[in-house]
């Protein structure tokens, strides 16, 4: 009988990710830019905090590559303001300094994981495929959309304490669809999300912030 194939995560395929890099050192920017570019990831790489907010203004990525020590500038506080601004984004740190309080700290954070340097490029690929998995990254938009509207109707009508019996009632929109749609196998019309959210009372805008729309 022939053994079942498991796929090493440390040597799985990569899904092509949006990544951005905030560091202060000119020579890590480059090393990195090289290896996740050659990895088939498009990387942006940004020496300032300022620079990278502007980046993820301009196009939100799948990942952030944070330096928590940069000089006169805070990696914790550009943490804190990322929190605030995309409480999703998958954010990896990466820090020349490591210590078990600092990691403490920055999981407290909800950081995904945390990358002491130098890094091999094996250890990078096996955090950037497993972050991959975790959050559905590398999908096209309509995918995320879909899975992350999903996700959010189905935590706004169990924090309710309703069933789907319950939210069909409430926005006339039937179980098998509200099914499909909380397991993400169906993208909800404009029509019908208007209708769940109206009856979940939740401002719609707020489950697209959430998938990065």
């Amino acid at each position: 009988m022939t053994e079942p194939h498991v796929t090493d995560p440390v040597h799985a395929e990569p899904a092509a990710l949006s990544i951005v890099a905030l560091d202060d050192d000119a020579d890590f920017r480059e090393y990195i830019g090289a290896m996740l570019t050659g990895e088939g990831h498009d990387v942006r790489t940004v020496a300032t905090p300022g620079e990278f907010f502007a980046a993820c203004e301009s196009r939100l990525p799948d990942v952030a590559l944070l330096d928590m020590k940069m000089g006169e500038h805070s990696g914790e506080q550009v943490l804190s303001e990322i929190r605030c601004r995309w409480q999703t984004l998958c954010v990896i740190v990466v820090t020349g300094y490591p210590s078990l309080e600092s990691m403490r700290q920055t999981f407290k954070a909800d950081v995904y994981d945390y990358l002491a340097k130098p890094f091999s490029i094996e250890e990078l690929r096996r955090v950037l495929v497993q972050a991959a998995e975790a959050f559905g990254l590398g999908q096209r938009p309509q995918d995320r959309l879909r899975d992350e509207l999903g996700r959010q109707i189905r935590l706004a009508r169990t924090e309710r304490g309703w069933t789907l019996k319950d939210l069909s009632e409430a926005s006339k929109i039937s179980v098998s669809q509200l099914s499909s749609i909380e397991r993400g196998a169906h993208l909800p019309s404009l029509e019908s999300l208007l209708h769940i959210a109206q009856a979940l009372r939740v401002r719609p805008s707020l489950w697209l912030d959430a998938a990065g729309f």
